[in-house]
């Protein structure tokens, strides 16, 4: 097993070696002490929108059920029954009413994870239904994200998450809908699509049409150090679209400066959040293997604005999606090269800072006991 050491301070910034990309223990490792640990993002609350609602989700490997109780209370728990362990649900979503039935032996608990009922138990020595309860898992609401977390005891999410805490209330991202969704499947590590999230040294070369909206020298951080990086991009035009233009007005919390920004954030591990004028875009990370990740784009739109008969997002969609998909590709290059003999780390630009401060905290957590 590799042993995970962090740069000094005062030592250039330097990429990490190549088996943090391409190592199956390595990518056991992330698997343990980061998805099994932290607070990972799993989705949008109005994926379970109302009562006996579920959507199966995985995080770290595990299936978990993430659903809404008869109170409206969302929870979260491991997808196994307490009997013999077979798994509870397995259609990707749908509605539960007030039980989950095992369909092994149909043992069935209630939407708040106690056991109701155990067919022909009662003779069992010792047994009873409060011992056997399924294994919640701890899940928080944000900003209309959903979070759980493997852990134990994980660290509050208010306190984990404080410097974001109202920091984005002027966007109203809870209050945004879903308008589009985009799936992709990249061949590279999850911390290179991370990586090349935060920096637009590759812009100009990479993404013509991003440019032509929003210089790419124009970036500003305000979060650099810890679980939570960025800053803003300044915009030239109206929105980030092909050709600049939207009918859609601005989201009506917005400051006159923030009017003209893209602010563009890494929450680690897995969500990368990037507030627009218009619209507020997210890409969700599900590492898959240590040269593979599913990237879940989606983008989110102010109601009345959905609600109205020339609704359409297919402007913002488009641009986004060739700049993924440009994105991906070097992605992809990158992958290939890093699990070469010959990759050596490489120093890092002035304008890459945020990546060696995620390299940071990934190391940071990864040593932790």
């Amino acid at each position: 097993m590799a042993t995970f050491v962090r740069a000094s301070l005062d030592r250039p910034a330097y990429t990490l070696p190549g088996f943090y990309f391409t190592s199956a223990d390595v990518f056991a490792h992330e698997q343990e002490r980061i998805f099994a640990r932290q607070w990972v993002c799993a989705g949008r609350s109005a994926d379970v929108p109302a009562a006996g609602d579920y959507r199966l989700i995985e995080v770290a490997g595990e299936n978990l059920i993430l659903l809404r109780d008869q109170s409206g209370q969302l929870r979260a728990y491991y997808n196994v029954c307490r009997h013999r362990g077979a798994r509870l649900c397995t259609e990707a979503h749908g509605q539960l009413g007030e039980s989950i039935i095992c369909p092994y032996h149909a043992w069935t608990y209630r939407l708040d994870g106690s056991l109701a009922t155990a067919r022909y138990m009662q003779d069992a020595p010792d047994f009873r239904r409060e011992d056997w309860p399924l294994i919640s898992v701890a899940v928080a609401e944000w900003d209309g994200f959903v979070f759980v977390s493997l852990a134990d005891q994980p660290t509050p999410f208010a306190q984990a998450f404080a410097p974001l805490i109202g920091k984005f209330q002027a966007w109203e991202v809870a209050r945004l809908q879903r308008g589009a969704q985009i799936v992709y499947e990249v061949a590279a590590n999850w911390k290179l699509i991370v990586a090349n999230y935060s920096e637009c040294y590759h812009c100009p070369l990479i993404h013509p049409e991003l440019v032509a909206v929003s210089p790419w020298q124009s970036g500003r951080n305000d979060l650099t150090s810890g679980p939570f990086l960025g800053g803003y991009m300044e915009l030239t035009h109206e929105s980030m679209t092909l050709d600049g233009h939207t009918r859609r007005p601005p989201l009506p919390g917005l400051a006159a400066a923030d009017q003209r920004r893209v602010y563009y954030y890494s929450i680690f591990p897995n969500l990368l959040l990037s507030l627009h004028p218009d619209y507020v875009m997210a890409h969700r990370l599900i590492p898959r293997r240590p040269d593979t990740t599913t990237v879940i784009c989606e983008w989110y739109f102010a109601p009345e604005v959905m609600a109205t008969a020339d609704f359409d997002p297919a402007d913002a969609v488009a641009f986004w999606d060739r700049t993924n998909r440009q994105d991906w590709h070097v992605c992809e290059l990158s992958q290939q090269g890093v699990s070469s003999r010959a990759y050596r780390p490489g120093p890092y630009a002035q304008s890459e800072g945020l990546l060696w401060q995620f390299d940071q905290e990934y190391l940071r957590v990864m040593e932790a006991e």
